[in-house]
């Protein structure tokens, strides 16, 4: 039997945006995935979802698992021949107690890789707006652990040199000790004027930042009733964040936006709402998959050439069909002489992807739009072939049939209903802790329906604002029991992001530039 390989690998800070690529690639071959508290869900998704999943964090005085145990699993897992993924906030060489579990592994004649992550002690004050060195500031910073129990009779920190002969101090777990931290700085010479803050959950969409003076600091933090996480910044380089924020300034900052479009589908959206600084949660309501029968469409590719246009109305439509057809020894040049049409800009999109020219695309993204195109340059007696998903509305095939055109429709596959939203998720919506719901298809609101169940729905429907990425879509939502807030005007992903957009700025009343 082959041996395993542990992988010691830092998920960085907390954005997923800022795992690194190597080890994203880790987690998505792994057989098993050991996390830490701070690893969130959304880095969890990247992860191969057949590995074994298990959580051994640890919140000040209550252990998950104690650390002599995670090191003795590490060890049982890979002897077995199994690639373990072990992922740490931040890096596992800064307080990650990294390098006590690859000493454990070596000693046990395992081996282990290192897979650095972006350190909170850099990454969070900088999405904070605060440089950690400044040329006008200092030039100098040090990280310091600020998890020393106040009860220990000799500390490790040596207060009288870091105090005054560096310039910026960074603090990791340190809010519990706060008052010690800022009593033996001034104590040893740190201006009790010098300017601090404090960032929680930082580089998350719920980040939020205190600043201070060392003499203020503590009664700042009990009033606001600030909890950790958080990193602490000590030094003039707090000022500059007048200056340099930028992450609050985001048009969706601090907004949670519920994703119920299929896994494979979502990741647009999920980029846009996280480049517009909102939180995507995924839910997806539905589940894409491949029509078992394909008969129909193994025929339409013997017959290529018989076809005047090729008609596609969703992405899904156009990774089906061409992965069908290059399997079958076919490629885009047998589509030679076809005309191409595209419901929606992100399908034109992945046509031409493939080289493949699209000559109609409508204003209009549904099958009205495309019959308004149509109309002027079909005529009767043409073959139309059109691949698209089991249960679409009929509107398209049966107005082309009533013009008198040949109309070959080929289901290619089924929108289902997944199973669960969780319901640790439903709990969260039921308390109203999400400021958008987003609906892309008409599918997406009759599934998300079936996993919350039907009563549920005007329990979440004043607690949440709803918007649709359509006018079809946002009928069906009203049909469901829903009130629509938001309906985007151009039928696309980037039209419901913008659509959102719109209304948060309306209703905090700000004109925020992205």
């Amino acid at each position: 039997m082959n041996k395993g390989l542990v992988y010691l690998i830092g998920a960085g800070p907390g954005d997923p945006g800022l795992l690194t690529i190597k080890a994203r690639k880790v987690l998505e071959e792994a057989d098993v995935v050991v996390y830490d508290r701070l690893v969130g869900a959304e880095i969890l998704a990247m992860a191969n979802p057949q590995a074994e999943f298990i959580y051994v964090g640890k919140i000040s005085g209550r252990h998950a698992l104690p650390q002599e145990e995670i090191n003795r699993l590490l060890v049982e897992k890979a002897a077995r021949g199994q690639k373990v993924a072990r992922l740490k906030g931040g890096d596992p060489f800064l307080y990650g107690r990294g390098g006590e579990e690859a000493v454990f592994v070596r000693e046990h004649g395992l081996e282990f890789e290192i897979i650095p992550g972006i350190t909170s002690a850099i990454a969070v004050p900088a999405y904070a707006g605060i440089p950690v060195t400044h040329r006008d500031a200092t030039s100098s910073f040090a990280v310091i652990t600020g998890h020393e129990k106040p009860e220990k009779t000799r500390s490790s920190i040596h207060w009288d040199k870091i105090s005054t002969g560096i310039g910026t101090l960074v603090f990791l777990m340190g809010v519990e000790n706060l008052p010690t931290i800022c009593h033996e700085l001034i104590s040893h010479g740190r201006s009790p004027q010098t300017p601090i803050a404090l960032v929680r959950w930082g580089t998350l969409p719920q980040q939020e930042v205190l600043t201070g003076t060392l003499e203020n600091i503590v009664g700042k933090v009990e009033a606001a009733q600030f909890k950790p996480p958080a990193v602490i910044i000590v030094g003039e380089v707090v000022e500059l964040r007048e200056q340099l924020q930028w992450i609050e300034s985001k048009p969706l900052w601090g907004k949670r936006v519920i994703v119920t479009r299929a896994r494979a589908q979502a990741s647009a959206l999920v980029d846009k709402i996280r480049q517009a600084g909102g939180q995507a949660i995924e839910c997806p309501s539905i589940i894409i998959q491949k029509e078992v029968d394909r008969e129909a469409l193994h025929a339409a590719f013997k017959n290529l050439e018989y076809y005047d246009w090729l008609v596609f109305t969703s992405v899904n439509g156009v990774d089906i069909f061409l992965e069908e057809m290059f399997q079958h020894g076919l490629d885009i040049r047998d589509l030679k002489g076809i005309r191409l049409v595209s419901i929606g800009p992100a399908t034109r999109k992945r046509l031409e992807e493939h080289g493949l020219r699209v000559e109609i695309m409508p204003p209009e993204y549904q099958a009205e739009g495309i019959l308004d195109q149509l109309q002027k340059s079909i005529t009767p007696g043409q073959w139309v072939l059109l691949p698209r998903a089991i249960g679409a509305r009929n509107v398209l095939p049966d107005t082309l049939k009533n013009w008198g055109v040949y109309m070959h429709e080929i289901s290619l596959y089924r929108a289902v209903a997944a199973q669960t939203a969780g319901q640790g998720l439903i709990e969260e919506m039921l308390n109203g802790d999400f400021d958008y719901l987003t609906f892309t298809s008409s599918s997406t609101v009759t599934n998300f329906v079936k996993m919350i169940g039907e009563d549920n729905v005007s329990r979440i429907d004043p607690l949440v604002k709803v918007a649709c990425i359509g006018p079809i879509t946002a009928g069906t939502a009203r049909d469901m029991g829903f009130t629509v807030d938001v309906t985007a005007r151009e039928y696309t992903i980037e039209g419901l992001v913008q659509a959102v957009v719109k209304d948060a700025h309306s209703a905090t009343g700000e004109e925020r530039v992205q």
